[in-house]
């Protein structure tokens, strides 16, 4: 058990046990050494890091050495189809939908008309259940994506199911069930207006990865047993708020005493004229020492503790220009920055007051405990995607206005100025870090040397099953995504007497042998399987039943 769990009791009532995180040695893969635990009267459970992750810790916790690097660090290219740009020789949105409907096809999207503006309501409430009209064709979505749909659906307008996408009104809620083609994305980015929301249930597929580079990604909502797939939700631009929640978020701050009042004056004046509720705290250090990420995270948790309110947590040379309303508006459990599209930024940082919000504030807060010398932005990428694979963490994208650099264009009309130099490079210190995951956040998803979805059983067994659900480019998101179900399904029927199942989502053969090694390292049994390979009822014991004769089965498995 990690030394310091018993410090996060009060913040959570989850059991962060059984977890390995494998770290890297400058001359050799080390085998599985860390576990983190809370005492055994919690009840579910949250894998800080899992094996099929494995291979991204290789390169957060330790040395360069570039020999392990090249075993861990394979560069991946997603076979997505970069169309050709076509234009619509100034046509009107209606022309522009009319042809984007026959390109994307009848299956999807399903829309809605409504009105556009962002209001704080109940996520829980709604006429008409968006949720089992799209159970209706096939996507199973679980309760707080269904939330997060019902709320979009406000926000943007009732889900009205259609075969083809209407001429553009208010607002509408686009949900696409089926990948578009190339062309067809890029038609269909013509005939949005900056009212209309993108909503996709299979989000975990990177066939959808180039209609999302063209969108403004505005949230993910995780994966949980009751919903196996990544909901993602995103538009042109951010609908802007039209209301003032009932609470405001509370602004919180820490620094080094070294650096003085000075360096905090604009933010407190700043949060002081907008009439902000905050606390800004000096912290003891040396003079020339930094505050490391677990002094900031320790920090934000005795504010989550001590505070009834979401807390918005800033560095302390930032300057308010408006109150910071898009993340408490939106109900979401986490919200984040991605500076370049794709790196987690800890300069500011949202934890809404759900169990999933502590949750995230307790693995990230482990992390950075066990590895302090990991830049903060790793460490919270890290926690994001330990979270988001076992529970639905809601997480909004926060847009650059939320963190804009002063001195760049446009700043006057950003909500948060931080002071930095205007730049386009990377914020942390490595620019290799993770190559294999730039593309994935980008898309605002889990990679494919992760685990989209960890599923506890009852049974107190130490064994862990690996499925890796392979080929998954070459296939349809429809055959992918009822793989997953079917595999959540059948191990939550009959475990097989697994502890947990690790479930990877890989496209390419690099990617399945690397995601098999990181499994075979936690000792795990791996199975591989294709898109639409049917599935008996009784995998999982069947698998454990010729593990332990050292039988062969009809599907790949493979064990140390």
């Amino acid at each position: 058990m990690f030394r310091s769990a018993s410090r996060l009791q009060s913040l959570t009532a989850l059991d962060i046990s059984g977890v390995k995180l494998v770290i890297r040695t400058a001359t050799s893969f080390a085998r599985p050494i860390v576990r983190f635990g809370l005492d055994k009267a919690h009840q579910t459970e949250v894998i800080a890091n899992t094996s099929a992750r494995a291979a991204t810790v290789f390169v957060i916790c330790c040395g360069l050495e570039q020999r392990a690097r090249q075993h861990c660090e394979t560069k991946f290219a997603f076979s997505v189809s970069k169309a050709r740009s076509y234009s619509h020789h100034r046509k009107t949105p209606t022309q522009a939908h009319a042809r984007s409907t026959r390109l994307i096809g009848r299956r999807g999207p399903f829309y809605c008309a409504g009105g556009p503006g962002m209001t704080r309501q109940d996520l829980k409430t709604n006429d008409h259940d968006p949720v089992q009209s799209l159970r209706a064709h096939g996507v199973r979505l679980g309760q707080r994506q269904g939330h997060r749909l019902q709320w979009l659906s406000r926000t943007f307008g009732p889900v009205v199911h259609c075969d083809d996408l209407p001429p553009p009104g208010r607002g509408r809620t686009i949900v696409l069930i089926d990948p578009p083609t190339g062309a067809g994305a890029e038609l269909l980015y013509g005939a949005l207006t900056s009212h209309d929301a993108v909503v996709i249930p299979f989000g975990e597929n990177p066939a959808f990865d180039f209609l999302k580079s063209k969108l403004t990604e505005f949230g993910t909502v995780g994966t949980s047993a009751d919903g196996p797939h990544e909901l993602w939700w995103g538009g042109r631009d951010w609908p802007a708020p039209d209301a003032a929640p009932a609470t405001a978020v509370r602004v919180v701050s820490c620094h080094p005493t070294t650096v003085g009042d000075l360096h905090v004056y604009h933010l407190r004046r700043s949060l002081q004229r907008l009439g902000l509720p905050f606390d800004v705290e000096a912290i003891d250090r040396r003079p020339g020492e930094r505050l490391s990420a677990a002094d900031k995270a320790d920090f934000i948790a005795r504010m989550w503790q001590r505070n009834r309110e979401p807390l918005l947590y800033v560095e302390a040379d930032v300057m308010f220009q408006a109150p910071p309303d898009l993340p408490h508006l939106a109900g979401c459990d986490f919200a984040v920055h991605k500076w370049n599209g794709w790196e987690m930024s800890p300069r500011t940082l949202y934890f809404g007051r759900s169990k999933a919000a502590g949750t995230m504030l307790t693995t990230w807060r482990e992390i950075a405990s066990s590895y302090p010398d990991i830049w903060d932005g790793y460490q919270i990428d890290q926690a994001w995607s330990a979270v988001s694979s076992q529970i639905a963490l809601d997480t909004v994208w926060l847009p650059r206005s939320y963190h804009a650099v002063a001195g760049e264009a446009g700043v006057r009309n950003a909500t948060i100025v931080h002071n930095l130099k205007p730049t386009k490079a990377d914020l942390g210190p490595d620019p290799d870090f993770a190559e294999v995951a730039r593309s994935p956040r980008r898309a605002g998803r889990v990679g494919a040397l992760e685990s989209l979805l960890v599923v506890r059983s009852k049974v107190k067994s130490g064994r862990g099953v690996t499925v890796i659900l392979r080929d998954v480019g070459s296939s349809s998101a429809r055959a992918a995504a009822d793989s997953i179900e079917k595999l959540t399904s059948a191990f939550v029927a009959d475990c097989g007497g697994f502890g947990r199942l690790e479930l990877s989502l890989c496209s390419w053969q690099p990617e399945v042998r690397i995601a098999r090694e990181a499994a075979l390292l936690a000792d795990n049994m791996v199975l591989e399987i294709i898109p639409g390979q049917e599935l008996p009822a009784n995998l999982f014991a069947a698998t454990a039943t010729s593990g332990a004769a050292h039988r062969p089965t009809t599907f790949n498995a493979h064990r140390r």
